[in-house]
C-alpha cells in the first residue's frame, strides 16, 4: 500500500488477463501491457502497417473489476496520431462505467506521437511520457467498474491504483457477441469507446462484446477468419464489403470464393453458432463507383477530411466491385449456404443506414458516420439482430440491456 500527498491509501493491482475483456492477446512491453485484438500468429502473417496500427487500438477493450474504491488511477502510455497539414486530433477518451452506467470520462495527455505525412508517404514516431487517468468521488460500496480504453488510440497499460482492493468481476452469465467489420465497426468518428455502434448495441442487448472492427482491414484475410474461429463466442457477426472496395482489393471472381472460405473457416470452430453476415451501409460515393478510395487532397489542403471514389463505373463490367455488387453477392451466398446452415443469416446494411438516413445524417467525410449516426446504427442493430425474429433473438435482452449513457458525466477528474 502506498500513501500519497493527497491522503489516499493506494493499492496497486497487477493488470492481467483476468481484469481485461475484449482483447485476444496481451503483449508485455518495457512499460507494461499492450492489448491486441488479433493474436500474435495472425499479426505475424501480415506486415501491413495499417493493420498493425488498428488492431493495437483497443476498440471494445476494457478493464473490468469489482471494488469499494472511491478513487482510482490508471497509468497509460498512449500513442496519438498527428497528420501533417491537418488539425490535431482530439485525445482518446476513456469511459468509466459503474454498474453498467456511464459515470465519468477522461483523457490522458502526453504519450508517443505518430506523425503521418500523407504527401511524403512517411511515418515517424516521437517518444513521450506515461500519463495518468484519475477518477474520484465514486460511491463507497461494492460495485462493478469498467474502464473502456480509447477506441482510436493505442494504449499501453502501465499501472492500476485504487483506494480499496480490487477483485476480478464475477461472470454475469451474459452471452459473448463477437463482431468483425471495418473502421465503421472499429468506431471511426464516434465520441467515445462506449459510443461506437457495436458497444451501444451490446449494451442495449445485454451481451458482452468482442470487437474485431479493424479500420481499413476487414479484407477477408484468412488469419482474421482463424482468429474468429478460435475465439469463444455465442453470437458472431461479420460486416463485409466496404474495405474490399476501398482497397480495390479483388474482383468479383475472387470475392465470392473468399467469402465462402472465410465462412468455412469460422464454421470450423463455430459449427452451429448464430452467424450473421451484414452487407455495407449506404455509402453514396461507392454505391455504383468502384475503388480505390482516395483522400480528397484539395479538401485536405483546406483542413477538411473528405474521401472520394477514383474508379470508373464502367469497370463493373470487368468485375470491379461496388457496394451494390457486393450486397447482391453476399445475399446470394448466404441464401445458398443457409439451405444447409440454418444458423446462418443475412442483414442488408442499408437497414442500419440507408437513403433516408443519408439525407438526414450525411457521412461527414463521405465514408464514416458521426456520433449521432453511430447511435442510430447501434440502436437499429440491437432491434434487428437481437429482437423479434432477428438472427440473435434470445441471445441477449434488448429490453433489459445495461445503459451506457445518461446524465452529463464530468471529465474534470481525469488528467
Amino acid at each position: 500500500m502506498q500513501i500519497t500527498d493527497d491522503g489516499h491509501h493506494w493499492t496497486t493491482t497487477p493488470i492481467t488477463a483476468a481484469l481485461l475483456r475484449g482483447a485476444l492477446d496481451l503483449e508485455r512491453t518495457a512499460h507494461g501491457i499492450l492489448p491486441h485484438r488479433l493474436p500474435a500468429r495472425a499479426r505475424a502473417q501480415c506486415a501491413d502497417p495499417q493493420l498493425a496500427m488498428v488492431e493495437a487500438q483497443p476498440s471494445g477493450v476494457r478493464l473490468v473489476f469489482r471494488t469499494r474504491a472511491t478513487a482510482m488511477e490508471l497509468d497509460t502510455l498512449p500513442t496519438k496520431r498527428l497528420y501533417v497539414g491537418a488539425p490535431p486530433r482530439p485525445d482518446g477518451v476513456y469511459d468509466l462505467l459503474v454498474d453498467g452506467v456511464l459515470a465519468d470520462q477522461g483523457v490522458v495527455s502526453g504519450g508517443r506521437v505518430q506523425v503521418v505525412d500523407l504527401g511524403a508517404g512517411t511515418t515517424e514516431v516521437r517518444p513521450g511520457p506515461v500519463g495518468t487517468l484519475r477518477f474520484t468521488g465514486l460511491p463507497e460500496r461494492e460495485k462493478d467498474v469498467e474502464i473502456w480504453l480509447p477506441h482510436n488510440e493505442t494504449t499501453e497499460l502501465v499501472a492500476l491504483r485504487t483506494d480499496a482492493p480490487v477483485t476480478a468481476a464475477s461472470d454475469r452469465g451474459r452471452k459473448v457477441w463477437l463482431h468483425h467489420g471495418s473502421s465503421i465497426s472499429h468506431g471511426s468518428d464516434a465520441a467515445s469507446p462506449t459510443a461506437i455502434w457495436p458497444a451501444l448495441a451490446a449494451a442495449l442487448a445485454g451481451v458482452d462484446l468482442v470487437n474485431l472492427g479493424l479500420g481499413g482491414s476487414a479484407l477477408l484475410d484468412p488469419f482474421t477468419a482463424r482468429a474468429v474461429r478460435d475465439t469463444p463466442a455465442d453470437l458472431i457477426s461479420l460486416k463485409i464489403g466496404i474495405n474490399v472496395v476501398n482497397a480495390d482489393l479483388m474482383r468479383l471472381r475472387a470475392f465470392g470464393p473468399a467469402v465462402h472460405g472465410f465462412l468455412d473457416t469460422v464454421r470450423e470452430g463455430h459449427p452451429t453458432t448464430p452467424l450473421l453476415v451484414v452487407s455495407p451501409i449506404l455509402c453514396p460515393i461507392h454505391e455504383d463507383t468502384p475503388g480505390p478510395t482516395a483522400m480528397d487532397l484539395s479538401a485536405f489542403g483546406e483542413g477538411r477530411l473528405l474521401f472520394t471514389a477514383t474508379g470508373d463505373p464502367a469497370e463493373r463490367a470487368s468485375g470491379k466491385l461496388t457496394l451494390s455488387v457486393i450486397r447482391d453477392e453476399l445475399a446470394r451466398i448466404v441464401a445458398e449456404r443457409s439451405a444447409d446452415d440454418p444458423h446462418l443469416h443475412h442483414l442488408d446494411g442499408r437497414a442500419l443506414y440507408g437513403e433516408a438516413d443519408s439525407a438526414e445524417l450525411p457521412l461527414p467525410d463521405r465514408l464514416h458516420p458521426d456520433a449521432a449516426t453511430h447511435r442510430r446504427i447501434g440502436e437499429r442493430f440491437a432491434t434487428l439482430a437481437f429482437a423479434g425474429d432477428g438472427a440473435f433473438a434470445g441471445g441477449g435482452s434488448v429490453a433489459g440491456g445495461g445503459a451506457v449513457a445518461g446524465g452529463d458525466p464530468a471529465s474534470g477528474n481525469a488528467r
